[in-house]
């Protein structure tokens, strides 16, 4: 009788021990997650900021009203993924604007801006990749067992990614 109750006690040590550890395992890229969507929250802030200053030199070259209307338009209980797409597509005509109008390119100020701006988009793909791959990580100890087990108990849930780059610029070439 000994020899049972003893074997359970271990059995179930066991279990808890392997318990915290998967927990363990689940927080540690729960907080890698959390600080990667703060880091990219940093820097879309930066990008609205950038994109916001170049406004009012294009605006004052071309002679040209409502220049990226999205920017004004942001809402303001709008998740990273949204603002991350709304940023992206005004990046986009913020190019194409470029391209069509290479005098303002002679512009100091805008080209400053511009390298900022290049600077911050090579931040964002940085923190963006972080984010996805702490995201497999997490998505992997979702549906894997025994971990699989530890998400359901703790109601943990398979995380969304950022859009695919490769399958953003199919989309735009696409579009064309």
């Amino acid at each position: 009788m000994l020899e049972v109750i003893l074997s359970v006690i271990v059995a179930i040590s066991l279990l808890s021990f392997i318990f915290v550890i998967i927990n363990n395992k689940f927080q540690l890229t729960i907080i890698k997650i959390d600080k990667a969507e703060e880091d990219i929250s940093i820097y879309l802030q930066k990008k609205e900021e950038l994109l916001n200053r170049t406004k009012p030199i294009i605006t004052k070259e071309l002679k040209k009203e409502d220049l990226f209307p999205e920017l004004d338009i942001i809402p303001v209980d709008a998740n990273n993924f949204e603002i991350h797409a709304l940023l992206k597509k005004v990046s986009n005509e913020l190019y194409k604007t470029l391209d069509e109008n290479e005098k303002l390119l002679k512009s100091k100020s805008l080209t400053k801006i511009l390298e900022e701006f290049n600077d911050n988009e090579e931040d964002i793909i940085g923190a963006i990749k972080f984010y996805n791959d702490t995201v497999v990580e997490f998505n992997q100890l979702v549906a894997a067992f025994p971990s699989k087990i530890v998400a359901f108990i703790r109601r943990y849930h398979k995380k969304e990614f950022y859009n695919n780059e490769k399958r953003e610029m199919f989309e735009i070439l696409n579009q064309k």
